[in-house]
C-alpha cells in the first residue's frame, strides 16, 4: 500500500470502530480503486459483506481475493473460517484449517480450536476435546490455555448430556 492509501485504511478501520460503516465503505473501495492488490482492504470489504449486509458470497469473494493478494496476511484465514462455520460447510472449513496449518503467520492454537469448535458443533465431542487439547499444547498465551480448558469442560459436560438422551 502507498502513503495515502495507508492513511484512508487507518480512517476506515476508525470508522468501523464508530460504527460509520458507509464512510468505510467508500474509503475501501477508493483504496481497490487506486490499489486492487490490496489484502487489507479486500480482507475489510469482507467484513463489511459479511457483517453488515449478510452478503456471504460478496464477503467470501473478498476473503479469497484477499488470500491470493497476499497469502500471508492472517486475517482474511480468519473470516473464511468464520464464514465458513457460519454456513455449515465443515468440510470445506477443514480442507481452509488444513491449509492455515501451512501459513506462517497463522497461530496454530487458533487453527486447532477452530477444529474443535467444527467438531463440537456436530456432537463429535471426543474429537473436539482432541483438538482443543491440541490447541492447548500449541499455545504459549496462559489466558488462551484458560479458555481452552473451559472448553474442554464444556465438551465434557455435553459429552455426558448427550449419552443420557441417547445421542
Amino acid at each position: 500500500m502507498n502513503a495515502n492509501s495507508e492513511e484512508l485504511y487507518l480512517e476506515a478501520e476508525a470508522d468501523i470502530k464508530n460504527n460509520n460503516y458507509a464512510e468505510a465503505f467508500k474509503k475501501y473501495e477508493s483504496i481497490l480503486y487506486e490499489e486492487p492488490d490490496s489484502a487489507q482492504a479486500h480482507n475489510s470489504m469482507g467484513w463489511l459483506y459479511k457483517t453488515q449486509f449478510d452478503d456471504y458470497a460478496k464477503a467470501e469473494n473478498h476473503f479469497q481475493t484477499a488470500v491470493k493478494c497476499d497469502p500471508l496476511y492472517p486475517h482474511s484465514y480468519f473470516h473464511i473460517a468464520a464464514l465458513l462455520m457460519d454456513m455449515e460447510r465443515f468440510d470445506e472449513l477443514n480442507g481452509h484449517l488444513e491449509k492455515c496449518l501451512r501459513v506462517r503467520t497463522i497461530d496454530k492454537s487458533w487453527v486447532y480450536g477452530r477444529y474443535a469448535l467444527s467438531e463440537e458443533l456436530r456432537r463429535n465431542y471426543e474429537k473436539a476435546v482432541y483438538y482443543f487439547e491440541k490447541a492447548i499444547l500449541s499455545s504459549q498465551h496462559d489466558e488462551k490455555i484458560k479458555d481452552y480448558r473451559q472448553d474442554i469442560e464444556r465438551c465434557q459436560m455435553k459429552t455426558e448430556i448427550f449419552k443420557r438422551h441417547g445421542g
